[in-house]
Parts: structure tokens; C-alpha cells; sequence
């Protein structure tokens, strides 16, 4: 199937794309809300721009696909496979990327206010420069991710693996805002992470392993650091 035929299906009112193959396909500034492209076969696709808010992609491949741009917002990423994939400055509000495989994707400027990466493997991503949207990163593998001056403050991390993560400058500290959540970091591994000059002010690191993270500068000002394990 080709990109004039899927539009002009979804024209008609179909929304259903499960299991297809559409490897290479290129859907620039499309408009497919609410279209269903489970399990189908979406790698090296071109998808800059596209509209995709509340769309199925759960165990769909897009792999080194080009989605930079396009509007997600609380579509379903469970189980995907995104691996070398462009995301930059794409928007998943309320998106589901839990289990999703993200290894090596390039996620410079991506909006996940809110959304559920737990799970997830962003093993060497770049997540340049994330900012404050209180993240579900609970469980997810980030051992070597490039998340140097994000803006992370309020984002859920407990039990994430951060090992030789780049953190340098990070704000991973308690927002000012009135009520504002601290970040929890409550059992991550963050061994061998370079958290220099951070902000980890009021930061949940209870249970975290820190040993040979480069604490440079660090501000670790009312963090809770209880039973963390500390570089010597």
C-alpha cells in the first residue's frame, strides 16, 4: 500500500493500518488522527510533520524512521520499536511509549509532558535539551544517554538505569513552583553517570547507586540520600 491510497482510505473514514508493510513510505504534513498502524511495518518511513494525535502505533517498527515534528499527543507506543529513530522536536503529551525501544533515537526538543516511558530503552538516546514535564521514566534503561542541561525537575526515574549517562548541568532539582514534585531517583542506577554541576536540590536519591558518578559542583542541597551509594 502506498501513501496515495492510505490517504485517500482514511479520506473515506477508514482508520485502520494494522500489520502492513510500509517500509520507506513518506506521509509528510499528512493528517492521520486516530489512525491504527499497530504491528505494521513503518521503518525509514518519512513522517516529518504528520499529524498522528491518538493513533495506534503499539509494536509497530520505525526504526530509523523520520518523524521529526509530528504531533503524537496521547497516541500508543507500547512495545514499538523506534530504534535510530529522528523524533527532534516531536510532540508526545500524554503519549504511551511504555516497553518501547528507543536506542540510539535522536530525541533533541521532544515534548513528553506527561508521558509513560516506563519501561523504555533509550540506551545512548539523545534527549538534548529535555525539559520540565514529569516524565514516567520508572524502570527505563538510559545507560549512556546524552541528557546534559535538560530540564528534568518532577520526573519519575525510580529504578531507571543511568549508568555513564551524560547529566552534566542537569536540573533534575526540585521545581520552584508552589507544590511543585521532586524528582525521584529512588534506586536508579546512576554508576559512572557525569552529574557534574547538576542541580539535585531536593532530589529522592534513597537506594540510588552513585559509585564512580563525577559529582564535580554537584548541588545535592536536602536531597535524601538514604542508604545511596557514594563515589569514595
Amino acid at each position: 500500500m502506498d501513501a496515495v491510497e492510505i490517504l485517500e482510505r482514511y479520506r473515506r473514514g477508514d482508520r485502520t493500518f494494522v500489520g502492513l508493510s510500509l517500509i520507506d513510505i513518506e506521509l509528510l504534513q499528512a493528517h492521520l488522527s486516530g489512525a491504527n498502524f499497530s504491528r505494521s511495518d513503518l521503518r525509514q518511513a518519512r513522517l516529518g510533520r504528520t499529524h498522528f494525535s491518538q493513533s495506534n502505533f503499539t509494536q509497530a517498527d520505525l526504526s530509523e524512521a523520520l518523524l521529526w515534528g509530528a504531533d503524537f499527543t496521547e497516541a500508543r507506543f507500547a512495545q514499538a520499536q523506534l530504534r535510530d529513530a529522528d523524533l527532534s522536536g516531536a510532540v508526545f503529551v500524554r503519549a504511551d511509549l511504555s516497553a518501547a525501544n528507543l536506542v540510539k533515537a535522536i530525541l533533541c526538543g521532544v515534548n513528553f509532558q506527561a508521558a509513560n516511558l516506563s519501561q523504555a530503552l533509550l540506551i545512548e538516546a539523545d534527549l538534548r535539551p529535555g525539559s520540565d514535564q514529569q516524565t514516567n521514566l520508572v524502570g527505563a534503561n538510559l545507560s549512556g544517554a546524552n541528557l546534559s542541561y535538560a530540564h528534568l525537575s518532577g520526573a519519575l526515574l525510580a529504578q531507571a538505569n543511568l549508568s555513564e549517562a551524560k547529566l552534566c548541568r542537569a536540573q533534575l532539582g526540585q521545581s520552584f513552583r508552589p507544590g511543585s514534585p521532586k524528582t525521584d531517583l529512588s534506586g536508579a542506577n546512576l554508576q559512572g553517570a557525569d552529574l557534574s554541576y547538576a542541580n539535585l536540590t531536593g532530589a529522592m536519591l534513597c537506594g540510588a547507586n552513585l559509585a564512580e558518578a563525577d559529582l564535580t559542583g554537584t548541588n545535592l542541597a536536602q536531597a535524601d540520600l538514604t542508604g545511596a551509594v557514594l563515589p569514595i
